[in-house]
């Protein structure tokens, strides 16, 4: 009885274990360039419980000395375990496990392995063998999920194919619809959000949703909802590595791409700017010869790029004047931009307002003009197209509550935006209040860009809220460096306790809170 008793808590700890694991593997995109194994050496105190090892070697001992009563100890154990985290209020995470076909087979796969120790005990009938390969089980289940993935890769494989093949041909039947890729550093999901807005006015339009940029997303994507009145497919395409974009190019085919802008995101896995750039334009290459780009003349590294595919070229800018269509003029406050138009050729400035902030939805916005006016609409119907733009979620979206102004900024974060979203924040008229965890995914120069983000930050901000003492320790060393009073900086390890101290902080004015960068699950501190 003790033994059934037993095994049943082992298996219910393991459930706990294995959701929490599962969930790590899936914010690490499955161990995509081994992301989820060099997550678990960066945090290895959270891969491994201390008190599980004591008791996998516990039970050793077991093994070895046999006594019965020790099972007791197990039980004890993980009947508390398991009382305790029933009664516990589960935490709340900003990016929940998701229940996909994927994770279901992961979970049926780890099924298969975690009854092999009962299939051994009903054959051999020794205990404390099994009790012994579970405690190993428990205590190294990080990497069991791991090994569960290797497993799972080519029936994932063979999953893979069948709905790529799937998409490619429904893609292909629909002859009248034009593809439209989107890439960048960062920038991608609000540009395609603007476009859609924009072509949307003359156009039946569909566009990849969310963020779903990868090839499993646009595969997801045309499976599920293209339709053969769709005209326009907007295709987001992420990437981690040269090769990746060239990969979703060959399974959408594009007609028109867009290039947002070239910088450090993912530089961890690109291992150089270069790779970046090359890995970014492997868009515009794929292009065929009567296709169209629309990349900015802003950005050095794509004026720079030597581009070997004769399709069109159309510049957009702010500051260079030989762009094909560039923005002058602009005002900016906390209810949107106005902004003048000039189409290279054409004296006239036509004027522009939207609801968004910053100077990095201009340039999506231009580009968006630039591709609607070469498919044919008119000024009127871009003008009203800007107008319509809805506030894109977490990116500068503004929120009212009560005397706080919110400024979310909150999708994530990377040089170029987070020094746009302080710039939003200057110009508000209150009290400035910065959240950030700082910004990850940057490789060796993450820390450089950390400080600098620190710096600027101490020229705006009248508070300064860091969260996670680890994570944002080269934040605050800039902040210290331009002598930030270190009465206003506070440091937390969770984003929710930020505004428990923003409230204390009491004003005569509106206070104004940046929430920049909102870090995934996998990143908090303990």
């Amino acid at each position: 009885m003790k033994i059934l008793i037993l095994i049943f808590l082992f298996l219910g700890y393991l459930v706990i274990n294995i959701k929490k694991n599962v969930h790590i593997l899936q914010q690490n995109f499955y161990n995509e360039n081994n992301r989820y194994l060099k997550w678990g050496i960066n945090n290895i105190l959270n891969v491994f419980n201390i008190v599980d090892i004591v008791l996998c070697l516990f039970n050793l001992c077991n093994l070895i000395f046999r006594y019965e009563y020790l099972m007791l100890v197990n039980i004890i154990y993980f009947g508390l375990f398991i009382y305790c985290y029933s009664k516990l209020k589960k935490e709340q995470v900003k990016i929940p496990l998701r229940v996909t076909s994927r994770v279901k087979r992961l979970f049926f796969t780890c099924f298969i392995i975690y009854i092999i120790p009962l299939i051994i005990y009903i054959f051999n009938g020794d205990v404390y063998l099994v009790i012994f390969i579970y405690s190993i089980l428990i205590s190294f289940n990080f990497f069991v999920i791991s090994l569960v993935n290797i497993i799972n890769i080519p029936a994932e494989k063979l999953v893979y194919y069948y709905y790529r093949t799937k998409a490619i041909k429904k893609l292909r039947k629909n002859i009248n619809t034009c593809v439209i890729g989107i890439t960048g550093s960062y920038g991608k999901t609000s540009s395609k959000n603007i476009l859609y807005e924009i072509l949307s006015l003359k156009f039946n339009v569909l566009m990849t949703p969310k963020n779903f940029n990868t090839q499993y997303g646009l595969i997801i994507t045309i499976n599920s909802y293209l339709d053969k009145f769709d005209e326009v497919f907007i295709a987001e395409m992420g990437a981690f590595k040269v090769g990746s974009i060239n990969k979703l190019c060959k399974l959408v085919k594009p007609r028109y791409g867009i290039i947002t802008n070239i910088g450090v995101q993912h530089l961890e896995t690109f291992h150089s700017r270069e790779n970046i750039q090359k890995g970014k334009f492997e868009l515009v290459e794929a292009l065929p010869s009567d296709g169209v780009a629309i990349l900015n003349m802003d950005d050095v590294y794509q004026v720079n790029y030597n581009i070997k595919n004769d399709c069109q070229i159309i510049w957009i800018g702010i500051d260079n004047t030989l762009a094909h269509v560039r923005a002058s003029d602009i005002i900016m406050d906390e209810n949107g931009m106005k902004f003048h138009v000039i189409f290279k050729g054409d004296t006239n400035k036509y004027n522009f307002e939207t609801r968004l902030l910053g100077y990095a939805n201009i340039y999506n916005i231009l580009s968006a003009i630039a591709l609607g006016k070469y498919m044919g609409m008119n000024i009127y119907e871009l003008q009203l197209g800007v107008k319509k733009i809805k506030p894109i979620a977490h990116r500068l979206e503004i929120k009212k509550i009560n005397d706080i102004v919110v400024i979310d900024d909150a999708y994530n974060s990377n040089p170029v935006g987070s020094k746009m979203a302080i710039d939003v924040l200057n110009l508000m008229p209150g009290c400035k209040i910065v959240v950030s965890p700082g910004m990850v995914e940057l490789g060796k120069v993450e820390d450089e860009f950390n400080k600098i983000f620190g710096k600027y930050m101490s020229k705006v901000a009248n508070y300064v809220i860091l969260v996670g003492r680890k994570q944002t320790k080269f934040v605050y060393e800039g902040l210290i460096e331009e002598e930030y009073d270190e009465e206003r900086i506070f440091i937390i390890n969770d984003v929710k306790e930020a505004f428990k101290i923003i409230d204390n902080i009491k004003v005569g004015q509106t206070k104004y809170v940046l929430l920049e960068n909102d870090l995934p699950d996998i990143f908090n501190e303990n």
